[in-house]
């Protein structure tokens, strides 16, 4: 079982920075890939950035590339995401998502992933 915690949400203003990071207890990450889902009220879970396990596959969506950066210290067992230059647009409860058996391929299928973050709310004001 894998327990995690996200932090470093919050109130921002557009153009802004937020670094969010993302806790992990109960066992190391170093085998599981990790990704960063978004949701804002009213819509569905979207994907936004992941990670494989030794950090040799990185993924974005289309909307957050170029401004978000997704990073792992397994030795910490933490990930990071960077958000830069954000938007009003991203605002949203952002998830932190554990999944141990997920391919190059399934970075960015929510429902590949095992254990999940209560998620840290982001407001960009405009």
């Amino acid at each position: 079982q894998v327990q995690l915690a996200e932090s470093g949400g919050g109130l921002v203003q557009a153009g802004g920075s937020l670094r969010l990071s993302c806790a992990a207890s109960g066992r190391t990450l170093g085998h599981y890939a990790m990704g960063w889902f978004q949701q804002a009220p009213g819509k569905e879970r979207e994907f936004v950035a992941a990670i494989s396990w030794s950090g040799a596959n990185i993924l974005y969506a289309d909307s957050v590339k170029g401004r978000f950066s997704i990073s792992r210290d397994n030795a910490k067992n933490t990930v990071w995401l960077q958000m830069n230059r954000l938007k009003p647009e991203d605002t949203a409860v952002y998830y932190c998502a554990a999944g141990a058996r997920i391919s190059p391929a399934t970075l960015a299928r929510d429902h590949e992933y095992d254990f999940w973050g209560q998620g840290t709310q982001v407001t960009v004001s405009s």
